[in-house]
């Protein structure tokens, strides 16, 4: 779950790992999704790992993900040395074999894998709001999604209605697991099924690639939905950010 977890956000960026134990990534975006540190293995010299994150990541917005694949006392010593805790965000699961109730999609909605490199632009158009995306960064986060090095575990849906984009998730298949991202619905269709028939395709995206589990980070918003189709909170990343 946590390799599926980092596959995606190093994704945006060259990961680098370099001889250190520290794990990190940088797309150059300016927006902090993109560039971060996803994994510390060791905090023998937590001063000197955070010094070093610091250094490599100056110049971009960025952000510290502390899961359950980083020691138990990574937060406390980020802490210790001035990073602030901005939120806390569930992971929750669910079993691939687990059956599902039946979905019907809204009246003339269709969910369709996006494999046109063409249609990237409005599927980004789409997802950059609910992340917080600046609209003069959507060229470059095009860019970057198009020459992802993973783009072979990767399925791209987009909920059409009308000839439009209203909604998107990703899926990568890998390690075993489905994750499941940006699931996101256009604010002038909320509340008409359109994240439930997302969640339904992403699912039978993980089925369809022999996957064993299905796993996402739930915003407060989709975590009700989330429950609804059978997922469980089984730990939880805890977001750091240091003063710039």
């Amino acid at each position: 779950m946590t390799a599926n977890f980092r596959q995606y956000l190093t994704g945006w960026g060259p990961a680098e790992h370099g001889d250190s134990d520290l794990e990190h990534f940088r797309s150059g975006l300016a927006a902090p999704q993109f560039n971060g540190v996803v994994r510390v293995r060791s905090l023998d010299a937590a001063q000197q790992l955070t010094a070093t994150a610091r250094e490599r990541l100056a110049g971009v917005p960025w952000w510290w993900w502390v899961g359950p694949d980083s020691p138990a006392d990574t937060s406390a010593a980020l802490a210790a040395h001035g990073a602030r805790e901005l939120t806390t965000i569930p992971v929750m699961v669910r079993p691939l074999d687990q059956e599902m109730d039946p979905t019907e999609p809204p009246a003339g909605l269709r969910i369709e894998a996006v494999t046109d490199r063409g249609h990237l632009p409005e599927l980004v158009r789409t997802y950059s709001a609910s992340m917080g995306v600046a609209p003069g960064l959507e060229s470059d986060i095009v860019r970057v999604e198009s020459q992802r090095r993973d783009n072979a575990d990767i399925v791209r849906l987009a909920a059409v209605l009308d000839g439009r984009v209203v909604g998107t998730t990703v899926v990568i298949a890998a390690h075993d697991v489905a994750g499941i991202f940006i699931v996101h619905v256009a604010d002038t269709h909320r509340r008409r099924g359109i994240g439930k028939a997302l969640t339904a395709a992403a699912l039978r995206v993980g089925q369809d690639r022999g996957m064993r589990l299905a796993a996402l980070a739930a915003s407060p918003a989709g975590e009700p939905l989330y429950r609804s189709f059978g997922f469980v909170e089984v730990s939880q990343y805890r977001l750091f950010a240091f003063p710039a």
